[in-house]
């Protein structure tokens, strides 16, 4: 953003006596401020009114001036400002002053009222490539907008945390000297210097347990789909699933095998899953049971559905009438190639069937009356052989 014209600058003048005297003059030539950096073991800066009394306005210090911390102490009152670069890969330097919070942006200085958008309050002028201004410009009728009792000593804040900028500007730009070595430290040719890396930071420890289930599912983005793999014991997958269900956040909880070696491992999941609610003090009602797909109501407030062998078989669909299985044994049973069970909060009429059914015929089990004599039943299906505690 370019200057306005018509509004009063400072030109930024150094001296032609002394290089670590700055001056802010105006158009015509008159100092306003002048700046002087002092020799010493740490950085340290001092601005003043009229360099001749020595009215000393402000000083700014700190390690070094490519600190990223640096303390603006006032005088007359002394009031203490602490200047911060709050940027990561941009240039953004922070401070507050009478509750305000202010930012300098490379070229622009802005008063930050969030959720607002900024105001600019300063604007610079800078060569190319380089955080060295040439002319400063103080926007007072964006100030004079807000609440702020000491503007002049705002004034005084602003300009010095320019100043400094230069001061680091140079650090960085200027030549490093390096000192002549010393002839009783310079070792000989036939002597190289080893130098030993640096020790590389211990890696951190695993995780193990619900922790490693948390994070497999949390690498795939899945947060309410538990996927039952090798890794993993059972209890393991049935404390994260309890964790998942007591969250208010998740209505319901899909465990499903990965493959299907897993599928029987999903049913011990969703059965611990319930044994640790039975242990929480609530206690499991009833299963329902439809063809190739289960619905089993947990409670008043908790429902089951299970989904098995979910993947059509692709192709047309073959009808035999031949009466060539008469006296034949019925096949045996096969385990389903995969198993997703939905433990959920509320009723999910899509997963719900239509038509009731698939029982064996030489068991009389009754839906209605004696429903963990059922679960009792499916459990044993795929050689689940604790489950007397359900009935």
């Amino acid at each position: 953003m370019s200057l306005d014209q018509n509004l009063f600058t400072l030109i930024v003048t150094p001296s032609i006596i002394d290089p670590n005297v700055i001056d802010l003059v105006d158009s015509t030539g008159q100092v306003h401020y002048r700046k002087q950096r002092v020799p010493a073991s740490i950085y340290k800066v001092e601005v003043y009114v009229d360099f001749a009394s020595e009215s000393l306005l402000v000083t700014a210090s700190a390690p070094s001036a490519t600190s990223k911390v640096k303390t603006l102490e006032l005088c007359n009152p002394t009031i203490a400002v602490e200047l911060k670069y709050t940027g990561t890969l941009s240039f953004k330097w922070s401070f507050q002053w009478e509750n305000h919070e202010f930012e300098w942006k490379r070229e622009e200085c802005y008063m930050i009222r969030k959720p607002d958008p900024p105001v600019l309050v300063a604007l610079t002028k800078e060569p190319a490539g380089r955080l060295k201004s040439s002319s400063v410009q103080v926007l007072d009728y964006n100030l004079n907008r807000f609440d702020v009792n000491d503007r002049k000593g705002l004034e005084i804040v602003i300009l010095t945390a320019l100043l400094t900028f230069h001061d680091l500007n140079d650090t960085y730009h200027s030549p490093k000297v390096n000192p002549p070595p010393s002839p009783t430290t310079t070792p000989s040719a036939s002597a190289p210097i080893l130098l030993e890396p640096p020790t590389p930071p211990p890696r951190p420890e695993p995780k193990a347990g619900v922790d490693r289930i948390a994070e497999l599912h949390a690498i795939r983005g899945e947060f309410n789909e538990v996927t039952i793999e090798a890794e993993g014991s059972v209890n393991d997958y049935a404390q994260y699933c309890w964790n998942l269900l007591q969250d208010d956040a998740i209505l319901f909880v899909m465990i499903k095998s990965h493959t299907s070696l897993e599928v029987q491992k999903v049913v011990q999941v969703a059965e611990e899953t319930k044994r640790i609610r039975h242990k929480a003090g609530i206690c499991f009602l009833s299963f329902h049971v439809r063809s190739s797909t289960a619905f089993a109501g947990l409670e008043d407030d908790l429902h089951q559905y299970v989904i098995y062998d979910a993947e059509a078989k692709k192709g047309p669909k073959r009808i035999n009438l031949d009466d060539t299985d008469k006296g034949k044994k019925p096949a045996a049973y096969v385990p389903p190639s995969s198993l997703c069970i939905h433990i959920s909060k509320i009723l999910m009429p899509e997963l719900q069937p239509l038509k009731p059914g698939g029982l064996p015929n030489d068991k009389e089990l009754s839906l209605k009356k004696n429903d963990g004599l059922y679960l009792y039943y499916i459990l044993s299906q795929f050689n689940i052989s604790d489950c007397t505690h359900l009935l």
